[in-house]
């Protein structure tokens, strides 16, 4: 498994973040950091993202820095440019999968579906994302694809919350979970900072009872 990888399932739950503003980048990554979650996807829904990442990146060295809600290559280069040292699809584009496969940078793509887990390992690739998870079934759809995929890991993102992230995480097919619940976007542009980091830590906490 790629260095990049073992850690987010290490870390067990990355939390998706949506910047629409840079400044609240440095405070939003030193908050997941003393929560005991040190990572972030940072989606490329804002104009924002690219440079949040580049400020993660530079001002809080500890956290793990990817970027999510990727679709296209040009999204990709920009990304890694940025500091970005993995990506995340909602789908399974192969333009986009082989790209981030030339450039060596991790990829998980979006998938819901045998036939799209198939086409992520027809690309040597053995852990994908589950989206939007509740909508698409849940834990009980990801129990059901696994079982005839044995050696394929998901990363549930969609629905998962305080309430179920316990479940998704002691089934041992589930590579880590990506959450929103903990970095929720009006408290953020509030700066309510320690709250989030108070919420992280009790995200945390369950990856520590779970893994250990």
């Amino acid at each position: 498994m790629h260095p990049v990888l073992e850690k987010m399932k290490t870390i067990g739950i990355i939390p998706v973040v949506v910047l629409d503003d840079p400044k609240d980048a440095v405070a939003l990554g030193t908050a997941l950091v003393n929560g005991g979650l040190p990572a972030a996807e940072v989606t490329f829904r804002t104009a924002a993202a690219e440079e949040s990442i580049r400020l993660m990146v530079k001002e809080v060295p500890e956290l793990l820095v990817g970027a999510g809600t990727v679709l296209t290559t040009e999204q990709v280069d920009r990304a890694v440019a940025a500091g970005a040292k993995f990506i995340v699809s909602p789908g399974l584009n192969p333009v986009v999968v082989k790209h981030c496969q030339e450039i060596g940078v991790p990829i998980t793509p979006g998938i819901q579906t045998p036939t799209e887990v198939e086409m992520a390992l027809s690309f040597g690739l053995d852990i994908v994302k589950f989206f939007p998870a509740e909508p698409a079934g849940g834990l009980k759809m990801i129990k059901a694809i696994a079982a005839a995929y044995v050696n394929v890991r998901f990363m549930p993102t969609g629905g998962i919350s305080l309430s179920n992230v316990r479940e998704y995480l002691s089934y041992d097919k589930i590579f880590a979970c990506g959450g929103t619940w903990m970095v929720k976007k009006d408290m953020i542009a509030e700066g309510k900072f320690d709250e989030i980091e108070k919420i992280v830590a009790d995200a945390a906490a369950i990856v520590k009872e779970i893994r250990g």
